[in-house]
């Protein structure tokens, strides 16, 4: 039984109950990817997400690397088209440096048709997949859930929290829980089709993006207009940093408008760790994937990659966990020891982090019109280095 199958008539206090191997809580790509990989490997897996449809309320900018176009079966249909060009700019919109690759380095994913591709495949694989479905916190030895039919106790020997930045599962397993957190906000507009190769804009301007940057990813289909950086940095709000950066930005794709309309934009938009994967991301009652353990990149934000690498890594614990009863097994699952492969990013996010003003910014930026700056930021934007390899 779902928790949308939990008849109407049965009062709040007397919640019905269901079994499973493991709970997942939240279905973005990181619950979805875990739940759907532990199904098929014959466990009993029941998914809870508090959205009523997997294409609703998109969080993430759905930019994908190769790396994980190269390792992971994305459906092609529902990917833009290749990206091979990133154009860097100062504040002020100085002389930019243009890194072009041989490579196919990009693709910004549809999200929505994306997510219920990836929903179709959970349910298939045997997932029960529970819409419209809201975790509230472990009571008397079990999981509660409230969803359309009223609250749910779920008995399951594991629970994976898939639930993002701020997870509640996090909070209540005792775990880690991510301190460091930018937020960002971006729309996506239809743009005229052209020519024109697909390119990728980054403006390294405090001012609009502290301690991170504001983009334009234009893909000849769609333009993805964006901004993001420390909360409390923003002058006039992230919402204000959007609109004054929307402002300037046609300029960096064709047909964008100044001022958005609601029926020619879809907005996304969330909170982003960027304090590198967390220490403590199991116990023996559960774990932690994607965003909820900080598998994030410090440095670039990047957080598809990681989310779906420590997804498998995740996946291969729990089911030797299930097969074997032996919860222990789950201490192989040490955000700690992969912590390890972030810390020259995080390095950098600390760096990045005392660029407060475009002065500081634009003496920064200087260096990446220099050989060796051009070469770092070469490696970073098209380098092969990934989420380490819990293997």
């Amino acid at each position: 039984m779902t928790a949308a199958e939990v008849p109407a008539d049965v009062p709040a206090e007397v919640a019905a109950e269901v079994a499973a191997d493991v709970l997942v809580v939240g279905a973005g790509l990181a619950g979805l990817h875990t739940a759907t990989l532990l199904a098929r490997h014959g466990h009993d897996v029941l998914l809870a997400e508090r959205r009523t449809g997997l294409g609703g309320a998109v969080r993430t900018t759905g930019i994908f690397v190769r790396k994980t176009l190269d390792d992971f079966p994305l459906p092609a249909e529902h990917l833009g088209p290749p990206i091979r060009r990133v154009v860097l700019h100062p504040p002020g919109r100085g002389r930019p440096v243009t890194l072009d690759s041989a490579r196919d380095e990009y693709r910004v994913g549809d999200m929505a048709p994306l997510y219920r591709a990836a929903g179709r495949a959970a349910a298939d694989a045997g997932v029960r997949v529970a819409l419209g479905t809201r975790y509230t916190g472990r009571r008397d030895g079990a999981h509660v859930l409230v969803g359309p039919g009223g609250p749910l106790r779920v008995r399951a020997r594991f629970v994976v929290g898939a639930d993002g930045a701020r997870s509640r599962v996090a909070r209540d397993l005792g775990l880690d829980r991510n301190r460091a957190l930018l937020v960002g906000a971006e729309e996506v507009f239809a743009v005229p089709a052209g020519g024109r190769p697909p390119v990728f804009h980054c403006v390294l301007d405090p001012s609009l993006a502290p301690a991170y940057l504001a983009w334009v990813v234009d893909d000849g289909r769609h333009a993805h207009v964006g901004v993001a950086g420390y909360p409390d940095r923003f002058p006039d709000g992230l919402r204000g940093a959007l609109e004054r950066f929307r402002a300037t930005a046609p300029g960096l794709a064709p047909g964008l408008p100044r001022a958005a309309r609601p029926a020619e934009v879809e907005r996304r938009g969330g909170p982003i760790p960027v304090g590198g994967l967390l220490r403590r991301i199991s116990c023996a009652d559960g774990l932690l994937v994607g965003d909820a353990a900080g598998a994030v990149s410090p440095l670039t934000a990047g957080g598809l990659d990681p989310c779906l690498r420590l997804s498998e890594h995740a996946a291969a614990v729990l089911d030797e966990a299930l097969r074997t009863g032996r919860a222990e097994r789950l201490s192989a699952y040490d955000g700690a020891a992969l912590r390890a492969g972030f810390r020259g990013r995080l390095l950098l996010r600390r760096g990045l982090a005392q660029v407060r003003t475009p002065a500081v910014a634009a003496a920064a930026f200087a260096l990446l019109r220099t050989p060796p700056g051009r070469a770092a930021a070469r490696r970073v934007l098209f380098g092969d280095r990934s989420f380490p390899n819990p293997r």
